[in-house]
């Protein structure tokens, strides 16, 4: 018995080791796809300006050795410290099993401090949402400088070898980053597969470059691991020393996005991947590149391809190509996945989501935000073209992320894991003020560079806000003008209003009471269906909801009525799959009304015909159900008689105006920017699923 425990153990033990391993392997195409090409421009771009002046062997040395997230951290504080003003519900949240976790819950006299503050004064949400916001922002400018700078570094090395007009490496570029998100509709399920043995031969390159040039040029650089070099390099250099930190900073890019990617690897599998192959072979290549530009200080400009022996410059730049599309693969994807958590939280304009893996719901691609990444890399790579100031540029977006996240970091220790505030400020006073220290060397950038992430992320920024605003109006009129359910019947004698045969499903964003178009509809049209669903789509802060705890049913008055209220909730990464919801709605109800859960059988669709007793499910292929009962009550079977006379969808379709005595600024952003975007973005019906055939729209002004 003995034999056989330690017999499963070990395999268990072998089949988690496999597992961990093969996960290490796949993360480096995915997490350190923009880490691994730093090394393409990074001395590049440290070493122009007033730094061509600091380019002796100390200096050189020096700045060898100093060489995503932040929607899952408001989540998590929105969760344990109920100071969100994003449109979610706390209290539906209360039983969500997904929620349920290790965190502490006796409360420290810190987090009671922090919530107490953030809860009485509104204006503090505000501003803890805009810069949460503005982090986020910063991520999606990534996904434009990233590809840009990328590209461009490694196309410009051409140059090295061959007398290329710079107009037409540009061109090189362009075509290339119009390859680059050309592929995006494919999926990274299919070209996935490249990443790691590319980004395996980069790191192989670049290292074996990099001790070959240690050897070579100066086998002394070794001594740049000691810190006494980072004073040498700031007593020498001083304010042109800080001012080439933000340049520095590009060593790093990639490390502010990868909670975007993180969710597909464990945290051993990461680890091993950066300690065995990324960490070693990025200080080869920079001590490497460090030890060449140690005897050949005029190369500077060019120096990583300079730094490249003969014999191996042309395999190693078409590995560099390569892995430049690997890197900014990486970032694109994370774009993807940062604005679809925003557009499932209400925080961006409906977009087109296309789930490229039936087993991977991280792997999405959307249309719209593709192309225009696309058509803001060209334009960024053919406007600016020097690799120093897109260098600038991108410095400040991943220091402004990175510092962000510290800060919602502090809440999260203080907030949520309840530790003392000795263990929060020492973290932020740890991390905090080097990245302050990188940021002001960044910020000081602005006119060099700087101003174009700024740019960005106030456009996105801008955006995002205004669509939230304009979605919380919206929601604060229904809210304001909601309908009591009793006061609608005392109505029904005097409108003569009559039930119809059939299933009604309203769409509302109120979980109580009748929304403000309907009432418009029954008013001018005094008729529905013999059942009404009144159903709510409910966005959590959460990442995921069980599917068994997914839809929450309620009878509204009376049995006589016939009622029924369905909120159906749905976490920041769920799929929200169209296909056979409207069956699972049913079959939630009818369950509710049984007082059980129903069996549910499912048959082909000619066989359930044949036998006459299946309740039918829609059109299309959905599929056919069976409810496989001894005896169903009256409700239950008032539900299936009224299905299989068909369901109809009513969703509102307003339009949102701000009123006459608003400001200039209100008219603007409510007529003008979000009517604009309500025009422009996908419409509720088609991102519903909705079949037209059987669509009610009800038109109504809303005046805010």
């Amino acid at each position: 018995m003995d034999t056989e425990m330690g017999s499963v153990n070990q395999e268990s033990r072998l089949k988690f080791y496999k597992t961990t391993l093969c996960l290490a392997y796949q993360s480096l195409g995915v997490v350190y796809g923009d880490l691994s090409i730093s090394p393409v421009y990074v001395y590049q771009t440290t070493f122009s300006g007033g730094m061509k002046l600091y380019e002796n062997n100390r200096e050189i040395l020096g700045s060898g050795i100093l060489a995503g997230g932040t929607f899952a951290l408001y989540s998590l504080l929105c969760r344990h410290s109920k100071m969100g003003i994003l449109n979610a519900s706390y209290a539906a949240r209360e039983n969500i099993s997904s929620c349920d976790s290790q965190i502490p819950t006796e409360e420290t006299r810190t987090s009671l401090l922090l919530k107490e503050f953030f809860q009485k004064h509104r204006s503090s949400r505000i501003v803890l949402l805009l810069v949460v916001l503005l982090g986020t922002s910063m991520v999606i400018g990534d996904g434009i400088l990233t590809p840009t700078m990328s590209v461009v570094s490694a196309v410009i090395g051409i140059k090295v070898k061959v007398e290329l007009h710079e107009n037409h490496a540009v061109i090189i570029a362009c075509i290339i980053l119009v390859g680059l998100f050309a592929l995006q509709h494919f999926g990274t399920h299919k070209v996935g597969f490249l990443f790691a043995p590319i980004l395996i031969a980069w790191l192989l390159c670049i290292s074996g470059v990099g001790i070959y040039n240690i050897i070579h040029w100066n086998p002394h650089v070794i001594r740049a691991i000691s810190p006494h070099y980072i004073y040498n390099f700031f007593r020498e250099t001083g304010k042109v020393g800080w001012s080439s930190l933000g340049a520095i900073v590009l060593c790093i890019t990639g490390a502010e996005a990868m909670f975007a990617d993180l969710g597909h690897f464990s945290k051993l599998s990461v680890r091993i991947a950066f300690t065995a192959i990324v960490y070693p072979c990025l200080i080869l290549a920079y001590m490497g590149e460090a030890a060449y530009l140690s005897q050949n200080r005029t190369d500077v400009e060019h120096s990583f391809y300079k730094a490249i022996p003969n014999r191996m410059f042309w395999p190693v730049f078409i590995i560099a190509t390569l892995a430049t599309v690997v890197g900014s693969q990486a970032i694109i994807s994370a774009t993807f996945s940062i604005i679809s958590q925003c557009r499932a939280l209400r925080c961006f304009p409906r977009v087109k989501i296309v789930h490229t893996s039936s087993q991977v719901h991280g792997q999405i691609y959307i249309p719209e935000v593709n192309w225009i990444l696309m058509g803001l890399c060209i334009a960024v790579a053919i406007g600016f073209r020097d690799i120093s100031i897109i260098g600038h540029a991108y410095g400040l977006a991943v220091i402004t992320v990175m510092f962000v996240t510290t800060c919602l970091m502090f809440l999260i220790i203080s907030m949520v894991w309840k530790q003392n505030i000795m263990a929060a400020s020492m973290f932020i006073v740890i991390f905090g003020s080097v990245e302050l220290l990188y940021f002001s060397a960044c910020i000081a950038k602005v006119q060099r560079g700087g101003w174009l992430p700024i740019l960005f992320s106030l456009v996105f920024m801008s955006l995002m806000s205004i669509w939230l605003y304009g979605t919380s109006k919206k929601q604060q009129f229904e809210l304001e003008n909601k309908v009591c359910l009793e006061s609608l019947f005392s109505l029904g004698p005097s409108l003569g209003i009559s039930r119809v045969p059939g299933i009604g499903l309203i769409y509302t964003n109120l979980e109580s009471g009748v929304p403000p178009m309907f009432a418009h509809f029954v008013t001018n049209f005094p008729a529905f269906h013999r059942i009404l669903i009144f159903v709510t789509l409910q966005s959590l802060m959460v990442p995921k909801v069980p599917t068994g705890e997914r839809f929450l049913v309620s009878r509204i008055g009376s049995s006589e009525f016939y009622l029924y209220r369905c909120v159906v909730r749905y976490g920041y990464k769920d799929v929200r799959d169209s296909y056979d919801f409207e069956t699972k709605l049913i079959e939630k109800v009818a369950a509710f009304l049984q007082g059980e859960e129903l069996a549910v059988m499912e048959q082909p669709m000619e066989k359930a015909m044949a036998m006459g007793n299946g309740a039918g499910v829609g059109s299309g292929k959905r599929r056919k159900v069976q409810f496989q009962y001894v005896e169903l009550n009256e409700e239950v079977k008032e539900l299936m008689e009224a299905r299989e006379s068909g369901v109809a969808y009513m969703i509102g379709n307003p339009s949102i105006i701000a009123k006459e005595v608003s400001s200039p600024v209100k008219k603007f952003v409510i007529n003008v920017v979000y009517g604009f975007l309500r025009r422009n973005c996908r419409l509720p019906v088609i991102a519903l699923g909705i079949p037209h055939t059987s669509l009610v729209e009800v038109g109504m002004v809303y005046h805010v």
